[in-house]
């Protein structure tokens, strides 16, 4: 029984070269001090994985975690969080995942899973309550996610026991490998899906029956109920006009119309063929039904359904926005049948589909510029816009097979494969590539993508305040002189203290873990909603006061931030592309515009109380945070700023 409410109060400990499962009890000190999900993933991360650790070996550890509110009645409370350290940036790794996986592994008694160590065979883990098993899994191995996920259902003998798993992808070690639960719900970024193929670990399959307590019950239920209000009354026209009616496909024309929809690997903002692949033909043509993740009040998840042509019989969810962008405009494809079934290869290959896409993109420039000849591109015609080729090389890149075994490395190691001048085509932050985002129209997403520390990110603090205009939430947080500024997207005033702040509210969202949607975009949630709600949730009053929640959440990004400056990471790695620094955005709103970084950096450097010059956090904010021990550490390295 746990000490707070909302919690399990027990996560399991997996040596998978040792065949041993462990219970422990959930230290006191992690709720206190990190909430849940990623806050608890930081601190483990930190005490046992070290700059010696391989990402592909076995003394790396994967993380699966919870938050207190996973699980409960509050708006979009199934997600849980993933981290390692990343075989594709080789630092902080990072992801997520919505559907039901997450409240099943609470409702069986556990905020965790922490796995180390490798199979010497494939296995699965398997949790029933209390009963905790590792099961041969090489009648699996090489299976795809569907054709894994039904059968340990059909092996379990229950239709609703709920399967994270791998495909051929993480088997094969592709470094943005992704972990998929409930057949379509990607923890997509990083290549946690190779972290787990690399530990000879097929899938995790949960069944739970046990129940979460909230301290106070009655004020949790008004909390809980007061946040769904502010979902279905005042935003619900915009939750459903937009998200709910299209899904995050609707931020095709969003992006298109503020000129950041990336087009041709990154060289434009503007995609004139945009409406062949946009939320309206998708709605009109091949939207087959509404799903939704657990306890979601917005719900903008569809299943998609191509019945004619080459692609006949594809049916999966999604596409999500980052998925059309990445094959799509950013391929020069407008044929969106195709995109469709690149998504449906991605969800049963396990591969996050933000970097396939950029990979392949950065492959087609360099197949223009000579770089790769038709001799070394297996005989693929890789022009722009070549939807077949496109497909073709998602089987390659899971199959690590030719041309895609070079892509299986990611853009920032293909490109130093290849040589001749490739690295200026790859689209890449720390190693990660950029998602669908721009620097050069939209400033502050230059500097979310500069900063974060899993790469170039939009879920680490994307302010979405710019995309539509939120003048009046703008206003009432940063206050009314600033609120025009802050809703021009080609503005650098004030960007770094609004990135800094959305980081720390995007850390406490992956601490609960709740969905970005509500948080981001429309953004519905701040930190006042959540002091209200985990006091009577957990019991830890502490958190009723907003000065505590935002402590917490700064030392939750203070700990990340120690992670990649331990791995020997500094200002000069908090940086973009070339290409949106040196070239102009050619057309579209943001016309003649590179992004701004430098002054947009010194200006976060400061809010975070980091130092300018080198990028590494000083003692003097470590101890204000809570980690002294963490500043020890780091000044033993050499690694704190001065």
């Amino acid at each position: 029984m746990s000490e707070y409410g909302g919690y399990a109060g027990r996560y399991l400990r997996v040596d998978l070269s040792g065949s041993k499962i462990t219970v422990h009890k959930l230290e006191k000190e992690l709720p206190r001090h990190y909430i849940g999900g990623v806050g608890f993933c930081a601190r483990i991360l930190w005490d046992e994985v070290g700059p010696a650790t391989e990402p592909l070996g076995p003394e790396n550890v994967l993380v699966f975690a919870t938050g207190p509110v996973t699980g409960t009645f509050f708006p979009s409370a199934g997600r849980y969080v993933i981290a390692a350290k990343s075989p594709l940036t080789g630092t902080w790794g990072q992801a997520s995942a919505g559907g039901h996986f997450g409240p099943e592994l609470k409702y069986a008694g556990y905020d965790m899973a922490v796995l180390e160590g490798r199979a010497t065979n494939p296995v699965y883990l398997y949790v029933d309550d209390d009963f905790l098993e590792l099961r041969d899994a090489a009648h699996l191995w090489g299976r795809d996610i569907s054709e894994t996920t039904k059968a340990i259902r059909e092996e379990l003998g229950d239709p609703t026991v709920k399967v994270a798993c791998i495909g051929q992808a993480g088997e094969r070690l592709v470094r943005y490998a992704c972990i998929i639960s409930d057949f379509y719900r990607a923890a997509g970024r990083t290549g946690m899906g190779a972290v787990m193929g690399s530990k000879n670990l097929k899938a995790i399959a949960v069944r739970g029956s046990k129940s979460i307590s909230a301290t106070s019950s009655m004020k949790y239920m008004d909390a809980a109920t007061e946040a769904f209000r502010k979902v279905t009354e005042e935003w619900g026209e915009a939750c459903e006009s937009s998200l709910g009616r299209y899904g995050t496909p609707n931020l095709v024309e969003v992006e298109a119309s503020i000129g950041r929809l990336p087009t041709k690997n990154h060289i434009f903002g503007v995609y004139d063929r945009a409406d062949d692949i946009g939320s309206e033909v998708l709605n009109e043509k091949y939207r087959a039904r509404r799903e939704s993740c657990f306890a979601c009040g917005i719900q903008c998840k569809f299943i998609s359904e191509v019945r004619s042509g080459p692609y006949a019989g594809t049916t999966t969810s999604g596409p999500e926005y980052e998925t059309i962008m990445a094959f799509g405009s950013n391929c020069l494809n407008n044929n969106i049948e195709s995109i469709i079934h690149a998504n449906l290869l991605c969800n049963l290959y396990g591969l996050d589909t933000i970097s396939t896409g950029k990979v392949i993109s950065f492959a087609m420039e360099c197949y223009e510029k000579g770089i790769i000849p038709s001799t070394d591109a297996d005989d693929l015609d890789l022009s722009w816009g070549n939807h077949d080729v496109i497909v073709k090389l998602v089987h390659r890149i899971a199959r690590r097979q030719g041309l895609g075994d070079i892509l299986a490395e990611g853009s920032r190691m293909a490109a130093r494969r290849l040589g001749r001048g490739a690295e200026q085509f790859a689209i890449q932050v720390k190693g990660m590539e950029v998602s669908g985002q721009d620097g050069r129209a939209h400033q502050s997403s230059g500097l979310t993508h500069a900063t974060a520390a899993r790469g170039a990110d939009h879920l680490t603090s994307l302010s979405c305040l710019e995309e539509k205009g939120y003048e009046e939430t703008a206003g009432t947080r940063y206050g009314r002189e600033r609120a025009k500024d802050l809703c021009n997207p080609l503005s650098t005033t004030y960007r770094g203290n609004l990135v800094r702040d959305l980081e720390d509210l995007f850390a406490l969202t992956d601490s609960l873990v709740i969905c970005k949607y509500g948080v981001m975009w429309p953004p519905i949630f701040y930190f006042d909603d959540f002091a209200r709600a985990i006091p009577p949730l957990t019991g830890i009053t502490e958190y009723g006061d907003v000065r505590e929640v935002r402590l917490t959440a700064e030392r939750i990004c203070n700990l990340r931030k120690a992670f990649n400056a331990r791995e020997g990471l500094m200002r000069k790695d908090d940086t973009l592309p070339k290409r949106f620094l040196r070239e102009p955005m050619p057309s579209g709103p943001g016309a003649g515009h590179v992004c701004q970084l430098d002054p947009m950096l010194d200006e976060y450097y400061e809010a975070r109380g980091w130092d300018k010059g080198s990028g590494l956090p000083v003692r003097k904010t470590l101890m204000r945070v809570g980690l002294d021990d963490v500043a020890d550490d780091l000044e033993a390295l050499g690694r704190l700023g001065g």
